[in-house]
């Protein structure tokens, strides 16, 4: 961003100041004389209490470590980054000069040997970035009992927020509504579930320290309450640890709209909202789109909101930049106070999009001692003149299965070209690994327009530049979002998705031009654009004559109405660029031809993935086409085709005559792990006989609890795994016993 690359240019000369060189590589090559405090006026007034950073530990990983990063570098504070052992190669420990080692995964949770880390190598600050340790008083008590600075609140304020009972205690006596519900000590099932009953169903279960919808369950009966606060207990107690377990019980809004404000305040009493977000487009409680400004909502409920998140953040005497959430009644235009969240937000780049700042700039100089940069007035005048803003979070998931998460190596990235209005950040290279032990987003792609529906297009078409091969992603499902008449109007809620989720998951017919495509690619791959020796065929696929060939895809995308479907393409070269193409669908009762079409291609091979890389240019009879045609180098017959901002994966495959052949069949009657996952319990047993739908086993992927449910009727024959296990993608987890029709 602009504010970004500018930064320098309006900082003190105390902070523009570069660091001391750094003296050797031994345990203390990251000591520094510690700065001094200086006197500063600021409005007239003299302050003692300004004392510059000068360097910093980010205890984070990924997008957030990087996004900390950069401005830390253009304010000229030395930057120190961690790593675990699965991340010893990922961007942010490459992305300074100075990366620790932690270790075991689970390493960014050691909040006590981070400190000792900081203090080892003579750091002045540390940035805990969102999520990990960034809500945890103990930890910022700690960095402050050991003279590091913690750029965020004060422990006290994270305490009072960071448990929900104890902060809706505060809102409600601070005259900030709340939403009806039980948030005391008493946590029996019994005395829970008659809450519930006081309080009329449906209810919403949630984690007092719960985030990230992590913990959380909508109960709709009392038939249900147990077993859905069994799992919820469970999943925030593997979430947040010792504690995790005490449940809120909250009046379950229908029609809620997610609405949060960005709130800022300093140590000199100062506290501004910087616009609103709202953040209703959701799956499993978890965000997907964020905008600013709210769509749909009037100006005195908007100004209404922001002085009362305000007043939530002033009532705990809060310090630095901080998200307080509001759920909007859609049905009476009420909104209720949910919970703080006492961090810089996954979001935002949204809020700096549409009021022309840094707020990771702002988290430094208020973490120094600095007053705001601006006031409240300053602020509404620039949201007035910057327009919208959208972001679109890329994670590696399976929208068409649930949101599975989804693991892997980016074998093929390419990403939309940014500018002032076209955003990303990505803790991700191509080449690089999404692991299953950590949170699945690949990037975050934020646009600006002048109004929202231009915002709109502006990120519908940078989606369709973006390209991912190598794992399962939700940038077509994102894309779908974009092009929802309801969307567009702005009539959003949190169940948004389930409600056009008819619209949402229709399957569309693919193109021949795709089948035809990706038959030129792979003979390009083979011959680039060389022509054959007289009497000779091409070399790849079934050789009909000596100057055709024949491929058979399948068609391996759910979002294609021919899902599973073989569709055969003839090629027929008459020049060394001229082809005649000829594409069967199964089904068909002739084929489509495309006579005289000329195409170039050239392939490459990624240096970082091995992946081989074909891009066609194709001239049909109506239209010119370009495509990119990626082969997974660990599975060539795997094929993903990008062609006119949509993507197609395919797998070529064998004549059908072939398979019968072999007598090959695929495995029936199984139940297989849809992403790689731990077991955490079987709920069935060994020639159990259960109904379609039932429970069968429970697993975890990515810190979050998945119910895996039977897809037939039928009889337990065999459990693979127990309690504990690690499986992969793909791998059998129960078998049935096989009946006659199966059989």
């Amino acid at each position: 961003m602009r504010s970004i690359k500018r930064t320098s240019r309006r900082l003190p000369a105390s902070l523009r100041a570069v660091p001391t060189s750094v003296p050797g590589l031994g345990a203390r090559f990251l000591s520094t004389t510690a700065p001094t405090s200086s006197t500063v006026t600021i409005n007239g007034s003299t302050d003692t209490s300004v004392t510059p950073i000068s360097s910093v530990l980010i205890a984070n990983r990924g997008e957030i470590a990087l996004r900390v990063a950069r401005t830390a570098a253009s304010m000229g504070i030395r930057t120190t980054t961690l790593y675990t052992d699965i991340d010893a190669a990922s961007q942010h420990a490459k992305c300074t000069p100075y990366a620790l080692s932690l270790g075991a995964p689970s390493a960014y949770l050691d909040g006590p040997r981070i400190v000792e880390l900081a203090k080892q190598h003579g750091i002045q600050a540390l940035h805990p970035g969102y999520g990990f340790l960034s809500e945890n008083p103990a930890f910022a008590k700690a960095c402050e009992e050991a003279g590091i600075v913690f750029v965020g609140p004060p422990a006290k304020a994270m305490t009072d927020m960071g448990d929900k009972a104890r902060s809706k205690e505060i809102m409600n006596a601070s005259g900030v509504p709340c939403v009806p519900g039980y948030h005391g000590s008493e946590q029996s099932v019994e005395q829970l579930k008659a809450k519930a009953a006081d309080i009329k169903y449906p209810v919403l279960l949630k984690s007092v320290k719960g985030g990230g919808g992590k913990g959380m369950r909508i109960v709709r009966n009392a038939d249900e309450f147990e077993a859905q606060l069994k799992s919820a207990r469970a999943e925030a107690r593997a979430s947040f640890g010792e504690g995790g377990e005490v449940m809120l019980v909250e009046k379950y809004i229908v029609r809620p709209r997610h609405v949060e404000v960005q709130i800022f305040a300093d140590r000199h009493g100062n506290c501004v909202a910087l616009g609103e977000r709202d953040c209703s487009v959701q799956r499993r409680h978890q965000k997907i789109l964020e905008e600013s400004p709210a769509p749909l909502l009037d100006d005195v409920t908007r100004k209404d909101l922001w002085d009362k998140a305000r007043k939530a953040a002033l009532a705990v005497d809060y310090v630095g930049a901080g998200t307080v959430e509001f759920i909007l009644d859609k049905d009476t235009n009420e909104f209720y106070f949910m919970e703080m969240n006492t961090r810089l937000q996954v979001e935002h780049p949204v809020s700096e999009m549409v009021t022309g700042t840094d707020l990771v700039e702002w988290q430094f100089r208020v973490a120094a001692g600095e007053k705001l940069p601006l006031t409240q007035g300053e602020i509404e005048a620039r949201i007035l003149e910057r327009g919208a803003a959208i972001e679109a979070r890329i994670y590696a998931e399976n929208p068409e299965k649930g949101f599975f998460p989804d693991s892997g190596t980016l074998v093929h990235l390419s990403k939309p070209q940014t500018n002032e209005d076209v955003r990303i950040d990505a803790g991700f290279v191509e080449g690089d690994t999404v692991s299953e032990a950590y949170d699945g987003m690949i990037a975050k792609l934020i646009v600006r327009g002048k109004d929202r529906e231009t915002a709109i297009r502006k990120l519908e078409l940078a989606l369709r530049e973006y390209e991912v091969v190598g794992l399962s992603t939700n940038i077509e499902f994102l894309k779908r979002l974009c092009n929802s008449q309801a969307f567009i109007e702005g009539d959003v809620e949190t169940g948004f998705i389930d409600k056009w989720k008819t619209e949402l998951f229709e399957a569309k017919p693919t193109s021949n031009d795709v089948f035809a495509q990706a038959a030129l690619g792979l003979l390009g791959t083979q011959t680039q654009n060389v022509p054959a020796a007289h009497g000779q065929a091409l070399g790849f696929g079934e050789a009909t004559t000596q100057n055709s060939r024949k491929f058979a895809f399948r068609v391996q995308d759910d979002a294609s109405t021919e899902e599973g479907k073989i569709v055969e393409v003839e090629v027929a070269q008459l020049n060394n660029k001229l082809f005649t193409v000829s594409v069967r669908k199964e089904g068909d009762d002739k084929p489509q031809v495309f006579e005289n079409i000329v195409s170039k291609s050239t392939s490459t091979t990624a240096p970082t993935s091995s992946a081989k890389k074909t891009k066609l240019t194709t001239y049909f009879p109506l239209a010119r086409v370009d495509t990119t045609l990626v082969q997974d180098p660990a599975d060539n017959e795997k094929l993903t085709v990008f062609q006119l901002g949509h993507k197609t994966q395919l797998r070529l495959v064998s004549p059908v005559w072939f398979d019968k052949a072999l007598g090959l069949k695929e495995v029936a009657a199984s139940v297989v792990a849809p992403m790689p996952c731990k077991i955490l319990r079987n709920e069935v047993e060994e020639g159990q006989p259960v109904e379609k739908g039932a429970p069968l086993v429970v697993i975890e992927s990515m810190k979050m609890e998945t119910v895996i449910r039977s897809p037939q009727s039928g009889v337990i024959k065999k459990l693979a795994h127990k309690e504990g296990d690690i499986c992969k993608a793909g791998t059998v987890l129960v078998t049935f016993e096989e009946t006659e029709e199966s059989a």
